[in-house]
């Protein structure tokens, strides 16, 4: 009995126990768990990326304050944790870790565990250094040396130039000591540490080589699963909180602090023979020391300018600057062809050398001032990278773009110390990259001034030209459609483009019942253009409403004409799918022709290709119920040329089909053919829907038309598009 009581007080006691430990631990757990604190591994030996604050003991840095900022946006607060691990690749095995950084592109674990990575913290510029002023082959064909816990970006360097090879090393001193072995080419890492590292005495003979500079993303990452998706799409939205003002801001508060502090080794490698010769010489070397330690910071200050917008020797824009211009510009104006041009001067060195670099300076700030005067600040840009190396970004016009930048900028250049009495020709040599539509869509500068290098880089090797295009077939392409584009209101004006007619026949009554209107462009440069020639480019430019305006007018003029000498007839007229806009009443346009001109509706048919229909059918038919309550007769041009949808035939309140005749071609099985047009033909008739049947070719074809019930005609078996003059000949004649 008291065994048993005294095991009830025992099992009573620790039942308290539990429920105080409840009350205190439950709580604690809730807490933990609002606070929503995520643990972000980092490495912490890259100054001033990541670095530990000698004064807090805190991890710090550029990447460490944009992720803090990133986080807090997205509801986070964020543990930094230096990783242990060799490499990223280890550490995303490691379950303590969150989140990782830096990445530049997703990489798969050490255990082969997939990752996924955040959108771009900022664009982090990759150098390479070299022993003293070295030339070095072509990017993708070095062999380069970098710390073994950037093992993870070195696939992202890889991918980007696969003839790389790459050497991995413990740390800084191990990667020094194998490129002055000359195990490798160069070392390469992030400019903003070079820029910490190189200001230690003992790498004073290695130098920075800002001609091979390019960029990779910092990135976030983590393992691929949902948790970490989570994290990922939840920190995103963070990232796009980040402007590029709060950007630079956070590079330039730790690029601009004093951070390298020298040690003992430093001061002895440097100073060592002046602190042995007594207590004047260490007086003066202490004010020697202050000096220098004032002109690395004025120069690494000098530095961080550089990278923000302008270039501060030649006032053009710096990298960063050019970079966001050329953004710009692409975004305002996604019709105009652009090339974009990587420029430099050949044995640039040399004049350095021989006349001084003042007098390369002075040439720098000529050749900046005489490109400016070149171009137009509205639409075109101009930079300065390093050195001698100007971008530039130019509107494609014609040749006349080439023969410019010749005659106003290169030759007097080229000129520049000849005319100041000394015997030395600067020669300018520019690998040229031509834009394509894909990179107005996806805009990377990055990577278009990546290959404008590369045509660069043939001229260098074969000194046989001054320019190069990377995509010559693009330049013809761009010029062409610059011609087009901008010789089309003065040849509107000049009377350059004609309407040409092509008669439209009743093959039963075998007599001409109107035409259909067509455009030729005699053009001053090219020649003679045909409707294919030029509608797509001016469609993709946005200026194919201006053109069709122009025709309809000149048929409205004609039609009045015509009316005046007592011939009443009607024409059908195109209108592109991108003459139909939201904002823009096509029907008032052709409401006001009739009535300037004294017309009635009828006389003009509106043809709209099926296309059309199919990509944006209720703002069209909308439009089309509009015309045909006006009076005008609708016809559905091109059907059956590919995109038919017999739904449209009930949904579309059109009148007249205009039949397509490519399935009577010579090509494919003509029983078939003539069985589909028969199909088609019987449909169009049983839904009392006027039809005409356009592009025919043989007399076979149009006895065919006309025994299966098709009795109105098109096509150059009959006439072909003819000038107003002979149109009005022709029916003359028939009178």
């Amino acid at each position: 009995m008291k065994t048993m009581k005294k095991a009830k007080k025992i099992l009573m006691a620790f039942a308290g126990i539990v429920i105080v430990l409840s009350c205190v631990l439950i709580p604690f757990k809730v807490t933990c768990e609002d606070n929503n604190t995520i643990v972000v591994g980092v490495p912490a030996d890259r100054c001033p990326i990541f670095y530990i604050d000698k004064k807090s003991n805190d991890i710090t840095g550029i990447g460490v304050d944009l992720m803090v900022y990133a986080a807090k946006k997205a509801g986070y607060n964020v543990t930094f944790k230096v990783i242990q691990e060799k490499s990223l690749k280890d550490a995303l095995d490691n379950p303590e870790y969150d989140l990782l950084m830096p990445f530049g592109s997703a990489v798969d674990s050490s255990s082969g565990k997939a990752s996924i990575v955040s959108d771009n913290l900022m664009q982090t510029p990759f150098t390479l250094v070299t022993k003293g002023n070295s030339i070095l082959p072509s990017l993708n064909s070095l062999h380069v040396g970098m710390l073994s816990s950037l093992a993870a970006g070195a696939e992202t360097v890889k991918n980007i130039y696969p003839g790389m090879e790459i050497s991995f090393y413990e740390n800084m001193a191990d990667c020094v000591k194998a490129l002055r072995n000359g195990e490798v080419d160069a070392l390469l890492h992030n400019s903003y540490v070079w820029s910490y590292i190189l200001q230690k005495p003992a790498y004073k003979d290695l130098s920075v080589q800002p001609a091979a500079m390019f960029s990779m993303d910092f990135r976030v990452g983590t393992l691929d699963d949902p948790k970490g998706q989570e994290l990922i799409a939840k920190l995103n939205n963070g990232i796009g909180e980040i402007d590029d003002t709060k950007r630079q801001a956070i590079i330039l508060d730790h690029t601009s602090r004093k951070l390298y502090q020298y040690d003992l080794s430093d001061y002895l490698y440097q100073y060592g023979m002046f602190m042995l010769a007594g207590a004047l010489i260490a007086v003066l070397l202490a004010i020697f020391v202050i000096q220098r330690i004032r002109m690395v910071r004025k120069w690494h200050e000098q530095k961080m300018q550089q990278m923000m917008d302008h270039d501060s020797l030649t006032g053009l824009l710096s990298m960063n600057g050019f970079r966001k211009r050329v953004e710009e510009l692409l975004h305002k104006y996604p019709d105009t062809p652009y090339f974009l041009s990587y420029n430099n001067i050949r044995d640039f060195k040399f004049i350095n050398d021989s006349l001084g670099r003042e007098a390369g300076d002075e040439l720098l700030k000529f050749w900046a001032a005489k490109s400016m005067e070149n171009l137009s600040k509205e639409y075109e840009a101009i930079g300065r990278t390093e050195g001698d190396h100007f971008v530039v970004l130019r509107r494609i016009k014609n040749d006349e773009n080439m023969t410019d930048d010749v005659e106003k900028v290169f030759t007097p250049v080229e000129n520049y110390f000849i005319n100041q009495g000394k015997d030395h020709r600067v020669k300018i040599i520019s690998g040229i990259y031509v834009l394509t539509p894909k990179d107005f869509r996806k805009i990377d500068v990055d990577h278009m001034l990546d290959l404008a290098r590369v045509a660069e880089r043939r001229i260098r090797d074969n000194r046989k030209s001054d320019h190069e295009f990377y995509n010559p077939e693009q330049w013809q392409k761009g010029k062409r459609i610059a011609e087009i584009i901008n010789y089309l209101p003065s040849a509107i004006e000049a009377g350059d483009i004609q309407v040409w007619y092509q008669p439209q026949i009743d093959y039963a009554k075998k007599k001409i019942i109107g035409a259909e209107a067509l455009c030729r462009w005699d053009h001053t440069k090219l020649g003679w253009l045909y409707p294919f020639d030029f509608i797509s480019t001016l469609e993709e430019a946005g200026l194919i409403y201006d053109l069709d305006s122009f025709v309809w007018e000149r048929v409205c003029q004609d039609l009045d004409r015509w009316n005046k000498q007592g011939y009443r007839r009607s024409v059908s007229v195109n209108v592109s799918r991108d003459d139909i806009q939201e904002g823009r009443d096509i029907c008032a346009h052709f409401l006001e022709l009739i009535h300037k001109y004294d017309l009635s509706a009828e006389q003009l048919h509106i043809e709209i290709t099926e296309t059309a229909y199919v990509e944006n059918p209720a703002y069209l038919i909308e439009t089309t119920e509009k015309l045909r309550t006006s009076g005008f007769q609708v016809e559905m041009d091109d059907f059956g040329s590919g995109y038919s949808s017999l739904h449209m035939l009930k949904d579309v309140p059109i009148d007249r089909i205009k039949l397509d005749l490519h399935f009577l071609t010579e090509s494919g099985d003509l029983e078939k053919s003539r069985t589909i047009v028969s199909s088609m033909i019987q449909m169009i008739n049983q839904l009392n829907m006027e039809m005409i049947a356009e592009g025919v070719e043989t007399v076979e074809q149009a006895d065919f038309l006309l025994s299966k019930g098709c009795y109105e005609m098109q096509g150059y078996y009959f006439h072909k598009p003819m000038p107003v003059q002979d149109l009005e000949a022709l029916l003359e004649k028939e009178k």
